[in-house]
C-alpha cells in the first residue's frame, strides 16, 4: 500500500486537491495499487484549529511519508502574528526538498503562446534570496533603517552541484541538452558560483550537450525559439521566474505542474497560487495538481523501482492530456469546464 500526504490549503485547493486525488485513486486503482490518503491539518484551517498553520501533529506525521500533495497556501491573508516562514517554506526545509522540478509543455487542443515549447526547469529551492530560507534563525531580509531595506543571497558549491545532476541526469532521460542560466555577468561572485559548479558537473556528463544563459537572455530567447531549449537549471530566483514565464507561455498557469524533492522525499505542488478570488466557483483549472500529482508518483515508482506506479503517473497524464485534445478545458484555457466537469472527463479516460 502506498500512503500519501494531502494538505489541502487554501483558496482553490478544497477544489484542485480532492481532483488530483480523484484521479490519481483512479489511476492507481486500474494499476490493482491501493493508496491510503492520509489527510493532515494544514493553512488557514489548521490556524483555526491548531493555532498554525503547520502543527506539530502535521510535520510528525510527514515524518513518516515519502510522498504528500500540498494545495496552495494563501499566507499574505494569514491573521498576525504568524511565522515570518510560509507554510511551503517549511516543510521544504524540514525535508531538505532542495530541487523543484517544474516542466512545461504545449498540449494539443491548448491554445498555447509558444506551440513547441517542451522544457524542464529544475530549480535550486534552498538558496539565492529568498529571504525565508537562506538563513538559520531570522530571515535574508533587513532594514538597518526605516529607509532602507536590505536582502542576503547564499549560493554555496554543495547546493549548486547537486542541483546540477539533478539537471543533467534528468537530461539524460530526455534529450541530452542542459542550459545553465546566471548573471554572472554582474552577479559574479553569487552567480558566477552557480555557474562554475554547474560547469564543472557537465564535465562529468560527455554525453548530455551543455550551454549557458544569461538570465534576462534567456527569458527571451523563451519567446523567440522555445524549442531549441529542453533541461534548464537555475538558482533559486531565476527559476521561479523562469517557470511562470515557461508556463505562460504553454498555455496558462493553470498547467503549470511540479515537484519539490529531496533524495528519499516527494511533494507535488502545482506552481500556481491560491486564486481566492476564483475559489469556490468551481472555476479553477485542476490539472496542474493533477499532473504534479503525477510527477510525484512517478518520482516516487522510479526511486523505489516500483513499474506499477509509473504506470500509474502515466496513467494520469495521458487521462489529461487526452481531454485537452478534446477541447475538454476550464476558463483560463479558453473553455467552458468547471472544475468539477474536467476532472470528470479526466476520469472517464483513466
Amino acid at each position: 500500500m502506498l500512503r500519501i500526504g494531502v494538505l489541502t490549503g487554501d483558496g482553490i485547493g478544497p477544489e484542485i486537491v480532492p481532483a488530483a486525488i480523484a484521479v490519481a485513486g483512479a489511476a492507481a486503482r486500474a494499476e490493482d495499487i491501493e493508496v491510503e490518503w492520509v489527510e493532515l491539518p494544514f493553512g488557514r484551517s489548521a490556524i483555526d484549529s491548531h493555532g498554525d498553520p503547520v502543527p506539530g501533529e502535521t510535520l510528525c506525521a510527514l515524518d513518516d511519508l515519502d510522498v504528500w500533495v500540498m494545495g496552495p497556501h494563501d499566507s499574505a491573508s494569514y491573521p498576525a502574528p504568524h511565522s515570518e516562514r510560509t507554510p511551503g517554506a517549511v516543510i521544504r526545509t524540514r525535508y531538505g526538498l532542495f530541487a523543484n522540478l517544474r516542466p512545461a509543455r504545449a498540449f494539443p487542443g491548448v491554445r498555447a503562446t509558444a506551440r513547441d515549447i517542451d522544457v524542464l526547469i529544475v530549480r535550486e529551492n534552498t538558496e539565492g534570496l529568498y529571504a525565508d530560507r537562506n538563513m538559520f534563525a531570522g530571515t535574508g531580509e533587513f532594514m538597518p533603517t526605516p529607509d532602507v531595506a536590505l536582502a542576503v543571497g547564499m549560493i554555496t558549491r554543495q547546493a549548486s552541484e547537486r542541483i546540477a545532476r539533478v539537471a543533467f541526469e534528468a537530461a539524460r532521460e530526455r534529450s541530452s541538452h542542459v542550459t545553465i542560466v546566471h548573471k554572472a555577468n554582474v552577479l559574479r561572485l553569487t552567480t558566477g558560483l552557480f555557474r562554475d559548479v554547474c560547469r564543472e558537473v557537465a564535465a562529468e556528463f560527455p554525453d548530455v550537450v551543455a550551454d549557458e544563459q544569461h538570465v534576462d537572455a534567456m527569458a527571451a530567447h523563451l519567446v523567440r525559439r522555445p524549442s531549441d531549449f529542453d533541461v534548464v537549471v537555475t538558482e533559486n530566483l531565476f527559476g521561479d521566474i523562469l517557470s511562470d514565464l515557461a508556463g505562460e507561455l504553454a498555455g496558462s498557469l493553470g498547467l503549470a505542474a511540479s515537484v519539490n524533492c529531496s533524495e528519499t522525499k516527494v511533494m507535488a505542488q502545482a506552481t500556481h497560487g491560491a486564486a481566492p478570488d476564483i475559489a469556490g466557483r468551481g472555476l479553477a483549472n485542476p490539472a496542474a495538481i493533477i499532473m504534479s500529482t503525477a510527477m510525484a508518483v512517478r518520482r516516487h515508482g522510479e526511486a523505489t523501482s516500483d513499474g506499477g506506479l509509473i504506470a500509474t503517473a502515466g496513467r494520469m497524464e495521458a487521462a489529461v492530456a487526452d481531454t485537452l485534445a478534446q477541447s475538454t478545458a476550464t476558463a483560463d484555457l479558453g473553455g467552458t469546464a468547471t472544475t468539477r466537469g474536467f476532472t470528470d472527463a479526466v476520469l472517464e479516460r483513466i
